[in-house]
């Protein structure tokens, strides 16, 4: 048996260790920011870059594809070499992964901040960040699948399948979700449209958190956790089941938050069939990870490691349970567009994620640097402040949720809501909020223990870059011996098979959700009232989108009563055929504006107040928690731009008439002036260019192309 001599990649797993611990802090002072925000609006600055429609899309995506991100590539990074005995593929690739992925961080922090934005939870950032994401990611993949090429290990162990789903699946997800068309250098519109869109951005949107958040997580587990408790993963056969059963069932999960949405119900109903299947697996994993401790019991007691990797277990148990329960139409009714939703969320990012990322680290840096922890006392004081962080951010956040929606749908004897206006809710969660910047901030002080312990433990260790390590070649056999090889076993040496094969279980449910709503008419059905948006309305779009409106309104009135009767008529999927991207939002920490422009109802505004609500909202509404955008004021749209937006809209389907991006600067100049001399009327004084008035005139659009009074007029 010729035995083989070669070295380990240390440093790249260092500079993905150093961008994870800098990076995370980044993250999350970033998220106490927001915090401070919803509760108290001073802290948005009244400075454009930091209002909360900035700032949060780069909290984020600073904790998903920064912190987390790179603590995932050094977790897989050091790993992939272990499990299959090699040096990584290629050097170079391993550095341009690196230094491209933060230069990918870098690009989105900039232009979130600078209002370049799609507009597209967890996928805001524009087209030419979107192409540098996918070669990065590329890059990514082509160096693991030429590392477990040239291993010298016969069967590819468990986690490496998960990192192998990781890699296809995103691929897959990113770019599907990514197709726009480019207007200029910073500015596209999705090739989807309305409940296209959706489909497609929730199909990314639930599927980037398993495919990003969770399984390449439960590769590391995998790892990671029979590494630091000393003992092997408890089942083998369970880990097959997990993984397969997995990575099929939740592809067909992402229609689960768009519920009582302008949505084909079949669509709705595969959603939530498959989301309450995820249990099975989803706990099979868990409980894989909870029985591989058995008999080291006695070592969590004393490892900060291991508790961090119990609470993130814990944490997952806890959010795909809640996920499904929450995929029901009777539990989601409750749960969307309230603090529910943001509680589970940060019960997986904050304990799964964050759990596994704190017990990776604390074992792997030792390890790597050859020394003891600097201070195990300080990771045990970690682990403490932070899960009572975590317990006092997400506790009163779904007290938030509950409160809020037994307060919406309450309503008076004689049959009316006790709480028509919106705001008359969200006022009573300020105590909630309160304590969620409590809990932000002692998972921030942990955090700060943590780097502290990090750092000084680097200090005094002594790296070895390329670590020297032998093993014995590979010998493959081609054939399966059926006596002592199963099925699986014999697949696990066929890593090209192994790949195709999980390929075609990611992508069939995708296949079956979103293509029917492309091709088959009757699923999007239009409404002959509805026209495409007016120059002036498309730039106001544009503007709402840029400074984050849609983080804190949604745009989608659902069939329930309390809705309706708050917000008027329901929403219809005809309604949206030309909103590229679609608007329909996640969270509501404002009233719904999908009925903003409707004609005659409570829900209507003149110009004049929208423009004191932008420039002074406090003064209109003292209890409000919106920051006032002054420089929609002072900014101008840029007319030019106007005709290469108009033929985009065109390319994607909008039937505006031929030529008519020649015409189009001056039918929006026409308009503007009708907002500016009705602001003139109450004593306001602003240009026609004005940002301003292009978002008054977006507002008024909305919901009047169906109201009664609008098509009666017509």
């Amino acid at each position: 048996m010729e035995i083989q001599k070669f070295n380990y990649d240390n440093a790249i797993v260092k500079n993905f260790i150093w961008a994870t611990v800098i990076w995370g802090a980044v993250a999350l002072v970033v998220g106490i920011l927001a915090a401070l925000q919803m509760a108290f609006p001073v802290f948005n600055l009244g400075i454009e870059f930091t209002s909360f429609g900035r700032v949060r899309p780069v909290h984020t995506n600073a904790v998903i594809f920064a912190f987390i991100g790179n603590a995932m590539f050094a977790g897989v990074y050091y790993s992939l070499q272990r499990v299959l005995k090699t040096r990584m593929f290629s050097d170079f690739l391993s550095k341009l992964n690196f230094w491209g992925w933060q230069l990918i961080i870098v690009l989105a922090a900039l232009t979130l901040l600078t209002g370049f934005t799609t507009g597209k939870e967890y996928a805001e950032l524009e087209w030419p960040i979107d192409i540098l994401i996918a070669i990065i990611w590329v890059t990514f993949g082509w160096n693991m699948i030429g590392t477990i090429l040239k291993r010298r290990v016969k069967h590819i162990y468990a986690a490496v399948w998960w990192y192998l789903a990781t890699f296809i699946g995103v691929a897959v997800l990113h770019i599907v979700n990514s197709i726009e068309i480019p207007v200029s250098i910073l500015k596209s519109y999705p090739l989807y449209a309305g409940a296209q869109d959706a489909v497609v951005q929730w199909w990314y949107g639930h599927n980037a958190v398993a495919f990003f958040l969770t399984t390449p997580w439960l590769g590391l587990m995998y790892y990671y956790l029979p590494k630091a408790s000393d003992r092997p993963i408890y089942s083998y056969q369970l880990s097959i089941i997990h993984f397969w059963a997995l990575i099929f069932i939740y592809m067909w999960s992402g229609p689960h938050h768009l519920l009582f949405q302008a949505l084909p119900d079949w669509v709705q109903a595969l959603g939530v069939t498959f989301s309450i299947m995820l249990i099975a697996p989803s706990w099979g994993g868990m409980i894989n990870g909870f029985l591989t401790l058995r008999g080291a019991w006695d070592k969590v007691r004393d490892s900060a490691a291991l508790k961090f990797m119990v609470v993130a277990i814990t944490a997952y148990g806890m959010a795909t349970f809640e996920g499904p329960m929450m995929s029901l139409k009777s539990v989601n009714a409750i749960s969307h567009f309230t603090d529910w939703t943001i509680a589970h969320t940060h019960i997986a990012g904050m304990g799964w994620n964050g759990g596994l990322i704190f017990g990776m680290l604390y074992w792997l840096v030792p390890k790597l640097f050859r020394t003891k922890l600097y201070s195990e006392k300080l990771a045990n004081m970690h682990f403490w402040i932070a899960t009572l962080g975590i317990l006092l951010f997400a506790i009163p956040l779904y007290w938030a949720g509950i409160t809020q929606w037994l307060m919406l749908r309450e309503y008076n004897e004689d049959g009316l809501l006790v709480y028509p206006n919106f705001i008359e809710t969200s006022s009573r969660l300020f105590p909630m909020y309160v304590f969620r910047i409590v809990g932000g901030t002692l998972f921030l002080l942990g955090f700060i223990f943590f780097l502290f312990n990090i750092v000084k433990t680097i200090k005094i260790g002594n790296l070895v870059n390329d670590e020297a390590e032998e093993a014995a070649a590979l010998v493959n056999s081609e054939k399966r011996n059926p006596t002592s090889e199963t099925i699986h076993r014999w697949l696990e040496r066929k890593s090209i098979r192994f790949a195709i094969l999980v390929f075609i279980a990611l992508v069939i449910g995708g296949i079956v959700e979103i293509i029917p709503m492309m091709k088959v008419e009757s699923n999007v059905p239009k409404i002959s009232s509805v026209k495409p948006y007016s120059p002036l309305e498309l730039a106001g779009r544009d503007i709402y989108i840029s400074n984050g409106c849609y983080n804190c309104h949604s745009q989608q009135v659902r069939p329930l009563r309390y809705e309706t009767d708050r917000y008027g008529e329901y929403s219809k999927i005809g309604e949206f055929v030309y909103d590229h991207p679609f608007q329909w939002g996640s969270r509501r920490s404002g009233p719904d504006l999908a009925r903003a422009g409707y004609i005659g109802s409570s829900t209507y505004k003149t110009a004049i107040w929208h423009y004191n609500h932008f420039t002074k909202p406090l003064e209109m509404i003292p209890q409000s928690i919106m920051p006032a955008y002054t420089w929609l004021v002072d900014k101008e749209v840029d007319l030019a731009a106007i005709p290469a937006k108009i033929r985009v809209m065109q390319t994607l389907g909008v039937p505006y008439v031929k030529d008519y991006d020649k015409k189009a600067v001056d039918d929006y100049k026409t308009q503007a002036k009708l907002i500016v001399d009705e602001l003139k009327i109450s004593g306001v004084t602003v240009k026609p260019t004005s940002e301003i008035v292009a978002v008054i005139a977006y507002l008024h659009k909305l919901g009047r192309d169906i109201s009664p009074a609008a098509n009666k007029t017509k």
